[in-house]
């Protein structure tokens, strides 16, 4: 079933090893997550929500005329923050479907999020994610990129997930794909994921998309020409600022 009434809800937190405070890292006169939301809004898909640990980032997304909750500081992962901030937001279950955006994708193209979406007009569909075929050879090998394994026909533009690794998976012939971590989910797959307590494979694997498969639910993925630029480091703060001052 076509969801009727989706929200794009964007987790957040201050804490971060490698670039700290980075949701509000100034980029062309606005912090990161403004940007964010920004670019979620311009999806035209419905309500966008920042789901926040800390004041401050809320505060920031309210200034600039967005919406935001606080949530708990004890979340494990962005899913676990969203499922949250979902309760709260919608007690009564009105939202059908939840798309996840993370809040470090300043560039982020809106067409993205309608992709993950688009993937739920299939009724058998429990989540629907993204990713990018890989051209250069030193992220086929790279542990931090994150490859999924999807069984579709050759050339077509979406396919089910079979497995999702950090190794240079599948072997053989065609190309590899660049997991997005982007995801829309069915709200009732989103409760159930939630509660469910960490797979196996997901602890050695550290993806938590593994639980699903090991739920048994079954997430198809769009075939996109490019992977979003996610900031993690400094450089990729630069790297966002260039962007913007460029556009």
């Amino acid at each position: 079933m076509t969801p009727k009434n989706p929200i794009t809800l964007i987790p957040a937190r201050l804490a971060s090893t490698r670039l700290p405070d980075k949701p509000l890292a100034d980029i062309a006169g606005k912090p990161m997550i403004v940007r964010v939301w920004e670019r979620a809004v311009a999806a035209k898909i419905g309500r966008v929500v920042v789901a926040a640990e800390d004041a401050a980032i809320c505060d920031a997304v309210i200034a600039a005329g967005g919406e935001a909750v606080l949530t708990g500081a004890h979340h494990q992962s962005g899913s676990d923050r969203i499922a949250e901030a979902l309760a709260a937001l919608d007690p009564d279950g009105t939202h059908d479907a939840v798309i996840n955006v993370q809040g470090d994708l300043p560039t982020l193209d809106p067409a993205l999020v309608r992709a993950a979406l688009s993937l739920l007009d299939d009724a058998a569909v429990d989540i629907g994610t993204l990713a990018a075929e890989i051209t250069e050879l030193h992220e086929k090998y790279d542990p931090n990129v994150v490859k999924a394994v999807v069984e579709r026909a050759r050339g077509a533009a979406r396919g089910r997930a079979l497995y999702f690794s950090r190794a240079a998976a599948p072997t053989g012939e065609g190309p590899l794909l660049h997991h997005i971590g982007l995801y829309a989910y069915r709200r009732d797959a989103l409760t159930r994921f939630v509660a469910h307590a960490p797979a196996e494979l997901e602890r050695a694997e550290k993806l938590e998309q593994l639980r699903a498969l090991v739920m048994g639910m079954r997430i198809d993925v769009a075939i996109v020409d490019t992977v979003p630029l996610g900031v993690d480091t400094a450089a990729d703060l630069e790297r966002a600022r260039r962007l913007w001052s460029e556009a």
